[in-house]
């Protein structure tokens, strides 16, 4: 009996034990202590109430005072860590910037880290620049050449625009744009060829990285290739839809000609249709003129062989009219 009640006073006990090791980070309070940092036990128990962890203040603060960070106060990193930023990501770039020689407050890393930014990686960027490559850019020379380049831009974090400023994006899109400029402008593709670093210096010289969390270094080209003639193509593209205007013109015109010969022909069938009528009239009135003695017997046979003589003076004059069209051809 007196062996068991031991046994549960124990397990009570070491409950309590861990219960009180966590809510008073006793272990953590003594690193604390060796390190230099200036901590109660209150203060850590209170962090548990207030739902922040203490080993990550208690480590950022440590490192902060190893680095001889005095302006980094225990409220200002609980405020950070309950705000929803990184504590240690912040207290590692102001570490970083201090060593570097880099004006980085407390207030603007903070800031840059609530934005969204890494701020370790921005600080680090600031010491050792970063190279972007860019897309092929297409462009063509005002002699319809088109040339391909691709850029390698030299950039460095700019700490007091990565609050707002514009990203990696915006500064490939502008070298394009001006790449594009630079090539365009240029009378001949062999000009930007021979001299590809003018592309480089009109790039940089337009101030692109205004606005931006970046600083341009450098822009070099690291490669220009002949693409399509450009001009040519367009020119036989004109050319072809020229001759297809034309074609489809002279296809109207064509087509209103032979509607032209079609109504001829309609008239002139028009015509001949009353000629056949007029000569089917001819007997009538002639039989009409012998029933009321306007024409006589005698008359009649006058007219007959004034036809007939009419009739044998063309069939004589058609031979001679034709060898005289084949003297003159």
């Amino acid at each position: 009996m007196g062996l068991t009640l031991t046994i549960i006073l124990g397990i009570v006990a070491l409950i309590f034990l861990i219960v009180f090791l966590y809510y008073v980070p006793f272990l953590l309070w003594l690193s604390a202590r060796v390190s230099g940092v200036s901590i109660s036990l209150i203060q850590l128990f209170l962090m548990r109430i207030r739902k922040v962890p203490p080993s990550i203040i208690v480590n950022a603060m440590i490192e902060a005072h190893k680095a001889g960070l005095v302006s980094v106060r225990r409220d200002d990193l609980e405020a950070h860590y309950l705000a929803g930023g990184h504590v240690a990501r912040v207290v590692h770039a102001l570490v970083s910037a201090n060593k570097a020689n880099i004006d980085l407050s407390f207030k603007m890393a903070t800031a840059i880290d609530l934005a969204g930014r890494d701020v370790d990686e921005a600080v680090k960027m600031s010491v050792n620049p970063k190279v972007i490559d860019t897309p092929i850019v297409s462009s063509v020379a005002k002699d319809g050449i088109q040339l391909l380049a691709k850029a390698r831009v030299t950039v460095r974090a700019n700490i007091k625009q990565l609050v707002g400023g514009a990203g990696e994006e915006t500064i490939l899109a502008r070298v394009g744009e001006g790449i594009v400029s630079s090539i365009g402008s240029s009378e001949t593709h062999k000009m930007v060829l021979e001299n590809p670093d003018s592309i480089s210096k009109l790039v940089l010289s337009k101030g692109l990285d205004a606005g931006t969390a970046f600083e341009i270094l450098s822009i070099d080209i690291a490669d220009v290739d002949v693409g399509k003639n450009i001009g040519a193509n367009l020119q036989m593209d004109q050319a072809e839809a020229d001759k297809n205007i034309a074609q489809a013109r002279a296809e109207e015109r064509r087509a209103m000609a032979v509607a032209l010969e079609q109504e001829m022909k309609a008239k002139a069938q028009e015509a001949r249709a009353k000629v056949i009528e007029a000569e089917a009239e001819v007997p009538k009135a002639m039989a009409e003129a012998f029933r009321n003695g306007n024409l006589g017997i005698m008359d009649y046979y006058r007219m007959k062989n004034i036809e007939a003589d009419t009739q044998m003076r063309e069939a004589i004059g058609k031979p001679a009219a034709a060898k005289a069209a084949k003297k003159e051809k």
